[in-house]
């Protein structure tokens, strides 16, 4: 039986995703790389280091300006996404509606624990947590299961009670391999994409969930 939900966080709770575009193109223009929209978004979900990583190798980038360029995605991505971003909508109405059923809550982000902080005092939902994880530190980031297989740890649930929310294809796989169940929130240009078919149940905005579609998926 569902006891406990997992949210992702950027492009789920807080449209941070223009700004981590943002910063990622302003960094990757200082080695004359410029990303196609089909390209940046099959790389979202991962963390920083992979994400530069992927393109360095793909354009052929020495790795030795790595680190410098990781930093700089992260330092102005936080600066960005702190001062500008703003909730999706409908994250009061999804904290609430967990809460009032006595879910515990937490939060699964490939982000920084620095970010994570920023985002939850910004959204005001700091107290609605039970458990947050961040996969930075981790061997393997999303679609690696392993930050939402921490976060379950956390909150002291098995992985068989926990439903996700996420809205990248490399978080949904991450979710699905650590055994939970899916909702899928795509960023709406990519609501077609026929890929959506393995989550749980697929929805346009955090608002459409009710207490059907949680009956459904328990």
């Amino acid at each position: 039986m569902l006891n406990t939900v997992i949210f992702d966080m950027d492009g789920l709770l807080i449209d941070s995703e223009p700004y981590w575009h943002e910063a990622g193109s302003e960094t990757l223009l200082q080695y004359d790389i410029c990303l196609t929209e089909e390209q940046h978004y099959a790389t979202t979900g991962l963390r920083t280091p992979e994400w530069i990583e992927w393109w360095f190798r793909y354009f052929r980038v020495d790795s030795r300006f790595a680190p410098e360029a990781i930093h700089k995605v992260e330092s102005t991505a936080l600066e960005k996404i702190g001062d500008k971003a703003l909730p999706m909508p409908g994250v009061d109405y999804i904290f609430n509606f967990f809460k009032e059923r006595h879910f515990k809550i937490g939060l699964a982000s490939s982000s920084s624990v620095t970010l994570i902080r920023v985002v939850a005092e910004k959204l005001g939902i700091t107290d609605r947590l039970d458990a947050y994880a961040s996969a930075q530190p981790l061997r393997y980031g999303k679609p690696h299961p392993e930050v939402f297989l921490n976060c379950a740890s956390l909150l002291g649930a098995s992985p068989l009670e926990c439903l996700c929310f996420e809205d990248s294809f490399n978080g949904l796989i991450a979710a699905k391999a650590s055994r939970m169940k899916c909702v899928v929130i795509p960023a709406p240009s990519l609501n077609q994409d026929p890929k959506w078919v393995i989550a749980d149940l697929q929805l346009a905005m955090l608002s459409n969930f009710k207490e059907e579609q949680l009956r459904l998926l328990s």
